[in-house]
């Protein structure tokens, strides 16, 4: 059985983040979110201009920032506090909250 393209993507970039089969724009997405996840106080206005160089315009930029920025907020939470995964909903939760699970990222109304 061949995994679905999603699934297949998630595993390659679990693998092998720098290697992942990747466009030019999600590869700098994925190199902002990075930085922006392990060196925050790094980030500046090159970073910024290199996801508009791009074509990411204010709205997008924002939008991967504030999504970053919550799941940092959210896992600290959660390790702040102690608070364990629940074996059946790892998968679920990988996916992120609001999400159906048919691969389309449409938000299910439940977040």
């Amino acid at each position: 059985m061949t995994p679905e393209p999603r699934e297949a993507l998630l595993t390659a970039l679990a693998i092998d983040r720098e290697g992942a089969d990747l466009t030019p724009p999600d590869r700098a997405m994925l190199d902002y979110v990075v930085k922006l996840t392990l060196t925050p106080g790094d980030i500046g206005e090159a970073d910024v201009d290199a996801l508009r160089a791009h074509g990411f315009d204010d709205r997008g930029i924002h939008d991967i920032c504030a999504i970053t920025a919550y799941y940092a907020f959210v896992n600290r939470m959660a390790d702040g506090l102690g608070v364990e995964l629940e074996p059946d909903r790892s998968d679920t939760l990988a996916r992120g909250p609001g999400f159906d699970g048919s691969g389309g990222g449409q938000p299910d109304g439940d977040a």
